[in-house]
């Protein structure tokens, strides 16, 4: 059974940084788009980055120049290093593994800035 398990999130200050992981198992890591979302109560899921299968990135806006994703093939591992938070960034966030049709989701890490 597939699983994705997210963990650094946590509590930090405006300006700080945290670094995300998601350790992937039972699935083909290396051919997968990893993906990093975030919800807040009330609001649709949002696309924070991504990582193709070949390392190509993308990124909202919003977290541009502040937040990095990058994979581990061979630790089948996938991160989100944020720097710079804002209250803005206070969020669930997801990992989410896509390969066609084939589309997995982790637990969820909270990660709240508060001043």
């Amino acid at each position: 059974q597939v699983q994705l398990v997210e963990s650094g999130g946590g509590l930090v200050q405006p300006g700080g940084s945290l670094r995300l992981s998601c350790a992937a198992s039972e699935l083909t890591f290396r051919v997968y788009r990893m993906n990093w979302y975030r919800q807040v109560p009330g609001k649709p899921r949002e696309l924070v980055a991504s990582i193709t299968s070949d390392s190509d990135t993308n990124y909202a806006e919003s977290v541009k120049g502040r937040f990095a994703i990058s994979r581990d093939n061979a630790k089948e591992t996938v991160y989100l290093q944020m720097n710079s938070l804002k209250s803005e960034d206070t969020a669930v966030y997801y990992c989410n593994a896509n390969l066609g049709l084939k589309n997995y989701w982790g637990q969820g890490t909270q990660v709240t800035v508060f001043s």
